[in-house]
Order: structure tokens, then C-alpha cells, then sequence
């Protein structure tokens, strides 16, 4: 969008409002999905890419001399010579590939090697031969690095350049927002974040959601740093920053599991030497903090606190359940001897593989009776994409007449209770999802002690606790068919 002050000066002032608007819509479609529009990306990226290596190679023929930059010996003499020079030099140059963490949002949708060959034969030549054709412009005349981008085109092609451009960057927005849902899920299965409102927007592709609450809260973060930094320079140290410090984590991260991959094992030098490139690279962008790079590590350490928080809570939580005398089958042994059993089936969701579900003791609390057939539902997701289905159930029947199913499913995967019960009548246990009754438990946050959470992370714990999405939400249960109970835990 800022093309359009190239191209008419005195119409700068629509940047920020077209911009806005642009924002707005495109996270008001977000709950359409991209199905209908997906085949329109892909064909909108390859003219864009084939555009920017053409208008490149174009002013590289006025200027071949510019391709005497590929002579590593010239950076080794700004290094040596002027290492100061060079070291903040290192956090500019950084900046032509502040897309690059974009790719891991997409490896689970398209795999390794469709990304790897869009990279190497589309992407990476485009953008070198784009950015020695902005050098070679620069080299003719200085005045261009304004906007060298925009300045390499023709005067008749600059509007379509920007419109290309404004689409160009629409669609990779709309990769890095799919990601966010992506990761944002796969975190709440994995217990970082509590249940959340997941919406499948294809129903052929089951990686397309859409997440309501994460939808909104980026919105109000992008508009929130265009209204604060205006410009995309002004932006230049918070990428820096963000993108060198991602890549830095993944390297490290990398080995640290290392160790356990043994057929990658030997390849711990590469991936040291990667870490210590990003190590510079990082290095030199720590100057930029105070000029905006403070922005995505205070997002950063936000995003960590709340994860953090969740997972602990949750971990105190469940310790104090698991220590309660009736929280476990057996010391429900003596306990159902004498307890009427009234027809019909009845599910009860269970948090742990051993623990008895808060819904089950409330209903034997107050009406005093336990279902004909009684059913212990634990859903887990494994550390895995995609579980099998004949993996998927355990069954286990206890001396109490109450069965215990463990449901399996891959941290990629929606859980299907309906899938659960039709894999479960094959195992003997007949529970039809239309005549089974449902109870959920909808937890209060009380406090107990003030060891284990800081108070103001107790705090956070109870509202994301609440804000939760139901388990019959989040399920898909049919609503006539579930009974909610209310539950106080403590900790």
C-alpha cells in the first residue's frame, strides 16, 4: 500500500486508512474459510515472484557490476576492515528474509518438500535477483533507496505493481493468520492454553480452522502496531528482532533434541553452526530494542506467561484432585455396593487416566444413583499428528460395573466422540450418542493456598479457566443430550 505514495505523493495521507481497511476485512473473512478463494493464491504468487525476478533482471542488464556482491571476499574486507560497520550492517541485511519463519506455519499443511521446492525454485531466485536489481538502482542513482522496490519499475507499470504487491501481501497474512490457528490449536492440545472454540471452515480439508478468540486478539495487535509505528520502516526493528530471535530459538531447540534422533545425531556441527550465524544475527538486532524491538519481546513474554501459567494451574489443579480419597476407582469400590442403578447410558468425561470424574461424584452426591451402564471418557492427545483407529480406544472394565475408555487422538486431529463410541460397540460397550446422556463439569476456581501460583497468575489461571470452551462444545456433544454440573477447584 505504501507504493501508492510513489506513485501519487499527494494521496500519502490514504495510506494508513486503506491499509486499516484492508486489515479489517481480511479478519472479517477469516469465518469463510479460504476454500472458495484458495485456488486464486496460488496462480496471484507466481505472477508476483515471476514480476519482481523480471523488473530485477531489467535494471541488473543496466548494471552487471552489481553482481560483484556474490564475492564473499567483500564481506570478509567489511569485517575485517570495519567490523563496527559491518555488525550493524548484519541486523539491516537480516531484514531480506524476515519471511522466512512464515514457512514453518505452513510445513503441517504442505509438508517439507512442497515447501523446500517453492523456496528453491520459485521464491529464493525471485527475491535475489529483486534484490540486486533494487542494488543496481541504487548504484545509478542514490536518490531511489527511498524506495528502491517501487522505483524499479516502469512508470506505466507501478499501479499494477502495487495492486500485485497489496494482493501478494494479503495472501501471506492470510498464511501467517492460518498458522496462528494452527499452532493456537495444536497448544491447546498439548495443554498449554485451555479448551478453546475451533470452527472447520472446509469440509475437505480438515487443517482449515478458524478460531474465533485468536482471530479478534490479532486483529487488535496488528491495528495496534500499524496506528503505533505508522510506516513498515518504522516496523524494520521488531522484525529484526522477532525473526532473528525465532530462528535462533528453532536452532536451538533443534539441538536440544538432537540427542534423542539418531539418525540425526551426526549432524550436530550443522545445526551448531546455524545457531551461531543466528547468534550474530540476533546479536546485531538487540541494539534496535529500545527503536521497536521491545514490541515482540514483550508479546513474546506474554504468550510465555500465559502458556506457562495454564500448564501449572492445571498441574495443581489435578494433583489436588488425584488427592482426594474418592478421586480414584478403588475408593469408589465400597462406595457403589449399595447404590441404586437406574437404566440407560451414562458418559462422564475424565480429565486423568486414574482419576474419577467431578460430574460423576456430584451426580452420586445429589441424586444418589449410578447409570446401568456407566462410562469414564478420557480424551488424550498424543504426540503424534494422526492416531490410527485401531489404536484409537482402550477399554478397561472395573469389578464396580463402571468401564473406563481411553480415547487416542493426534494433536492434528478434532476429537470425534461419536468415533469413540461406534470404535467402543465393537469392544462390547454399546453407547448410542443419541440416547447416551453426557455429564460435564463446569469448574469454579477457589483459592487454597498461595504456594505453587503467584496470586496474580492464580488470577489468570481462574479467568482462562472460566473463559474456557465447554466440553460440550468443544466436543460436538448434542446439547439435549448433556448435563452440566457445577464443580469447585482449588488451588
Amino acid at each position: 500500500v505504501e507504493g501508492i505514495a510513489v506513485a501519487a505523493p499527494a494521496l500519502d495521507v490514504l495510506v494508513l486508512p486503506i491499509a486499516i481497511g484492508i486489515i479489517v476485512g481480511l479478519f472479517l473473512i477469516q469465518r469463510r474459510g479460504t476454500a472458495v478463494v484458495g485456488g486464486f493464491f496460488g496462480p496471484v504468487m507466481v505472477v508476483w515472484f515471476v514480476s519482481i525476478a523480471a523488473v530485477g533482471v531489467v535494471s541488473i542488464a543496466q548494471n552487471p557490476a552489481v553482481l560483484l556482491a556474490l564475492d564473499p571476499r567483500y564481506a570478509l574486507k567489511l569485517i575485517i576492515e570495519q567490523p563496527a560497520m559491518a555488525f550493524v550492517a548484519a541486523s539491516a541485511v537480516f531484514l531480506c528474509v524476515t519471511g522466512a519463519e512464515a514457512l514453518y506455519a505452513d510445513m503441517g499443511h504442505f509438508g517439507r518438500r512442497p515447501v523446500q521446492l517453492a523456496w528453491f525454485s520459485m521464491v529464493l531466485p525471485s527475491l535475489t535477483l529483486n534484490y540486486f536489481g533494487q542494488g543496481a538502482l541504487v548504484l545509478r542513482d542514490p536518490s531511489a533507496a527511498r524506495n528502491p522496490f517501487y522505483l524499479l519499475a516502469p512508470e506505466a507499470l507501478l499501479v499494477p505493481l502495487i495492486a500485485l504487491a497489496t494482493m501478494a501481501t494479503v495472501i501471506a497474512s492470510q498464511a501467517t493468520i492460518a498458522g496462528a490457528f494452527s499452532a493456537t490449536q495444536q497448544a491447546s492440545r498439548l495443554n498449554f492454553l485451555p479448551r478453546l472454540r475451533v470452527l472447520h471452515t472446509s469440509d475437505l480439508a480438515q487443517g482449515q480452522i478458524y478460531i474465533p478468540v485468536v482471530n479478534w486478539l490479532l486483529m487488535v495487535v496488528v491495528l495496534a502496531l500499524v496506528l503505533g509505528f505508522q510506516t513498515s520502516g518504522a516496523l524494520a526493528s521488531a522484525y529484526g528482532i522477532a525473526v532473528s530471535g525465532d530462528l535462533l530459538l528453532a536452532s536451538v531447540m533443534m539441538l536440544l533434541v538432537l540427542p534423542f534422533v539418531k539418525p540425526l545425531r551426526m549432524l550436530w556441527p550443522l545445526f551448531l553452526l546455524f545457531a551461531a550465524l543466528e547468534l550474530a544475527f540476533f546479536s546485531a538486532n538487540v541494539a534496535k530494542i529500545a527503536q521497536g524491538g521491545w514490541f515482540p519481546l514483550l508479546l513474546a513474554a506474554i504468550v510465555f506467561t500465559v502458556l506457562t501459567t495454564w500448564r501449572r494451574g492445571l498441574e495443581i489443579m489435578r494433583a489436588r484432585k488425584e488427592a482426594s480419597p474418592k478421586a480414584t476407582m478403588d475408593g469408589l469400590k465400597l462406595d457403589l455396593v449399595e447404590v441404586p442403578r437406574v437404566p440407560g447410558s451414562a458418559v462422564f468425561f475424565s480429565s486423568s487416566r486414574g482419576g474419577c470424574p467431578s460430574a460423576f461424584l456430584h451426580n452420586l452426591k445429589h441424586n444418589k444413583v449410578v447409570h446401568e451402564q456407566t462410562v469414564f471418557l478420557t480424551v488424550e492427545f498424543d504426540d503424534v499428528p494422526s492416531v490410527p483407529d485401531d489404536e484409537r480406544i482402550e477399554v478397561m472394565r472395573g469389578e464396580n460395573g463402571i468401564v473406563r475408555i481411553m480415547a487416542h487422538f493426534g494433536y492434528r486431529e478434532t476429537p470425534d466422540v461419536d468415533l469413540v463410541l461406534r470404535l467402543a460397540a465393537r469392544k462390547g460397550v454399546v453407547c448410542a450418542i443419541e440416547e447416551t446422556s453426557f455429564f460435564t463439569s463446569k469448574p469454579t476456581l477457589i483459592s487454597v493456598s498461595r504456594r505453587g501460583v503467584f496470586g496474580w497468575r492464580r488470577s489468570l489461571f481462574g479467568w482462562m479457566l472460566q473463559n474456557s470452551a465447554s466440553v460440550a462444545k468443544y466436543f460436538n456433544l448434542p446439547p439435549n443430550r448433556v448435563v452440566e454440573l457445577g464443580t469447585q477447584v482449588g488451588i
